[in-house]
């Protein structure tokens, strides 16, 4: 029984002691002032970014072999509509620029490559679509809060200046913690933006590459003798 009951102790402090841990964050952020708004709306707006860009280069991607073996069966064998047909039931970057190229089937191969080259900058500016402001959040949330320390701690200054007598060592150190919060909050949101930054642009490399290597091998398919 006694066993139990300092099972039960144990458990009933670890809980009481999670409780304090999470109130004492949420008064670290509600320490940290106004600079902790923009930063956190920086927050969702990258986290945002991150998932609506991953959610379509994904989609982007999937591109399977099968679909140029496919485009070559029917461009070899005559069967032009039904490539353009098989093109037009995928919506992805490399089936529009192959969709285009067997638009302009009959031109010179200069004006085909022209145009599936003018068709994939506008897929390769969709895929970036965002980026670049998911990449100013990675370096202005940290400005912010470096800011918002700052300005904490002229604030902090000011109030020790207007004490009489000796200063606190609690007041001094306190104006100084409460300061850091926002620089702290900026710093992970930075190195979160950042990280997923980069992370997205070595997705939209790999998927330029995959939809240049494929427009090459179709315009070998249109050099190959018929």
């Amino acid at each position: 029984m006694t066993l139990i009951q300092n099972l039960s102790a144990a458990d009933t402090t670890s809980v009481g002691a999670s409780e304090d841990q999470v109130v004492f964050f949420f008064e670290l952020i509600l320490k940290g002032g106004f600079w902790l708004i923009p930063i956190g709306g920086l927050s969702i707006v990258a986290i945002y970014i991150f998932f609506e860009r991953l959610r379509s280069l994904n989609r982007a991607s999937r591109t399977p072999f099968e679909f140029m073996e496919k485009i070559k069966d029917l461009v070899t064998s005559g069967d032009v509509n039904g490539a353009k047909l098989l093109c037009s039931q995928r919506d992805s970057p490399i089936a529009k620029m192959i969709e285009k190229g067997i638009h302009r089937i009959g031109s010179p191969l200069k004006s085909i490559e022209a145009s599936i080259e003018n068709v994939g900058k506008i897929e390769v500016y969709k895929l970036e679509k965002n980026l670049s402001l998911l990449a100013t959040t990675a370096g202005a949330a940290p400005m912010i809060g470096f800011l918002g320390t700052v300005s904490g701690m002229i604030q902090a200054f000011i109030s020790i200046a207007q004490e009489e007598g000796s200063v606190s060592p609690k007041l001094l150190s306190t104006g100084i913690y409460e300061a850091m919060i926002t620089t702290a909050a900026g710093l992970v949101v930075g190195i979160i933006a950042y990280l997923g930054y980069n992370y997205l642009v070595s997705k939209v490399q790999k998927a330029i590459h995959y939809m240049e290597y494929t427009s090459i091998d179709f315009i070998d398919l249109l050099q190959e003798p018929q």
